[in-house]
């Protein structure tokens, strides 16, 4: 049946999806696959000017919750690679704001292009968050599958901590823009991705692979 050709779309802010996206399209691409990356761009003049630049003040970040709650959706870019052609496979990649997934992959999953990128076409869903994944993971999977998807897997990834001091942690770093050891003289746990994690995307999308391998042998 020739090349699967797999789309990676996804939002990020603190680069920490981008890792994953990146790490998986590399596999991909090694293990035969055909790979076009995207990545959305949040524009309502609403919300952007508050992720035009990091650091970012908790209070903006605050903001957003009005708007999550409500389960809004903005204006955003999508790129061309959505809708050059057919696609095999395609991993959907979102950030958690607020217990569920983010505006701007929310404002995709209900834009034009996303109905003809994923109508009869399989899913999976990857998420990076500080604790709620399970939000995220099910907004997007019931989305997609409302545009008569097929999802077939997931996987999530979470920063090291409880929910207090992960919590201090993200605070932290997104206010300086900086990971510390130590906040007010307390030990705080590293936020953002670790080294593990990474390998934990790769060898999830060598099952992706391996599964495209044998479906368009």
């Amino acid at each position: 049946m020739g090349t699967a050709r797999v789309l990676v779309v996804y939002y990020t802010y603190t680069r920490q999806t981008q890792l994953v996206a990146d790490a998986m399209a590399e596999v991909l691409t090694d293990g035969g696959c055909e790979v076009q990356k995207a990545a959305i761009e949040l524009t309502d003049r609403r919300y952007a000017d508050r992720f035009a630049r990091f650091p970012l003040p908790f209070r903006k970040l605050v903001g957003m919750l009005p708007a999550q709650a409500r389960h809004a959706v903005g204006e955003i870019r999508v790129p061309d690679e959505v809708s050059e052609g057919a696609y095999d496979l395609i991993c959907i990649g979102s950030p958690t704001w607020w217990l569920t997934a983010c505006l701007p992959i929310r404002s995709f999953l209900k834009s034009p292009e996303a109905g003809p990128l994923l109508s009869g076409k399989r899913f999976t869903v990857f998420v990076v968050c500080r604790r709620y994944w399970r939000g995220s993971t099910r907004t997007v999977r019931k989305l997609g599958t409302r545009h008569g998807g097929s999802y077939i897997d997931g996987i999530h990834f979470t920063f090291a901590g409880g929910q207090v001091r992960s919590l201090v942690s993200l605070v932290s770093y997104l206010r300086t823009g900086r990971m510390r050891d130590r906040l007010l003289g307390v030990k705080i746990p590293p936020t953002n991705l670790q080294p593990e994690q990474i390998l934990a995307a790769r060898s999830f999308a060598e099952g992706l692979a391996d599964q495209l391998a044998e479906t368009n042998a």
